[in-house]
């Protein structure tokens, strides 16, 4: 399970940050099914696989932060049997999923506290926690227009707009990236998910600092909306993905060189406020 699970977060099959860390954590667990001889034998094991996990993907700190909490967990405990060391894991991997999903469903439910009736706000990419915040403040009653941008090269905003089509007093719109600064001035809120939050840089989809400029130009209030353990503060450095050049143009480049960068960095001092649990 941990090959594929590797396999999964290097291709971004699954592109919720939460679901990635949740699917790593339990792959993590599957080590207690293994027979070893020894303690020793079975944290270098643990070591090792959550080392592969964390460089499938370098850039996804919510993995990186999880996946040490697991074995630092466990060498913490110092088991003294196999079993106990089994049990350190299981137990680790449970607390690691609770806090995720708990910390994701708090952030949705402060960010859908803000949103009020008849606001038009505007998103970019995917964010699993943003769509629960709208769907939280919609099922309440709230009336809002939101406009999404299709987030190229890979068009997750399309995915984005498929879901906020399918909630009630939504009226979602779908537009190119370029486009943003025509609705722009008619928006009241940018809405973003994030990625991770390291010192003053917000990292997240590409094409989040332009819009995030051309939002401060015009005065629009940016909101970031996501669990408090994205927000790193020490022993994690970022690393940018850059993804497939087929994602951009399938025919071949002649005379020049495709370069696509799946993330970029947006200083925070653009950000009105940052929304966690």
């Amino acid at each position: 399970m941990i090959d594929e699970t590797v396999d999964e977060i290097r291709e971004m099959q699954t592109h919720s940050s939460s679901v990635v860390a949740i699917k790593a954590a339990r792959a993590l667990e599957t080590l207690t099914e293994r027979d070893v001889a020894t303690v020793e034998e079975f944290i270098r094991d643990l070591e090792r696989n959550s080392n592969t996990l964390r460089r499938a993907n370098p850039s996804h700190a919510t993995l990186h932060t999880t996946q040490r909490t697991i074995v630092n967990t466990v060498v913490e405990n110092e088991p003294d049997t196999v079993e106990a060391a089994k049990r350190h894991t299981a137990d680790a991997v449970r607390s690691v999923i609770d806090r995720i999903e708990t910390a994701k469903r708090g952030a949705a439910e402060n960010g859908a506290e803000r949103l009020q009736d008849g606001m038009t706000i505007l998103t970019h990419d995917y964010s699993s926690t943003v769509l629960e915040a709208i769907e939280r403040a919609a099922s309440e009653g709230t009336h809002l227009e939101v406009y999404v941008t299709e987030a190229r090269p890979r068009y997750l905003g399309r995915k984005t707009a498929r879901v906020l089509a399918a909630i009630d007093r939504v009226e979602p719109h779908l537009i190119v990236d370029s486009a943003c600064g025509t609705v722009l001035p008619d928006v009241d809120r940018v809405v973003f998910g994030m990625d991770c939050i390291v010192d003053d840089t917000l990292y997240n989809r590409v094409g989040t600092f332009p819009i995030s400029a051309t939002a401060a130009q015009l005065d629009v209030p940016i909101w970031v909306v996501g669990s408090g353990a994205k927000i790193i503060e020490d022993g994690f450095v970022f690393e940018n993905e850059h993804r497939s050049t087929s994602e951009v143009m399938l025919e071949p480049a002649e005379g020049f060189i495709i370069d696509n960068p799946a993330y970029d960095a947006t200083p925070t001092s653009l950000l009105r406020e940052v929304i966690t649990d």
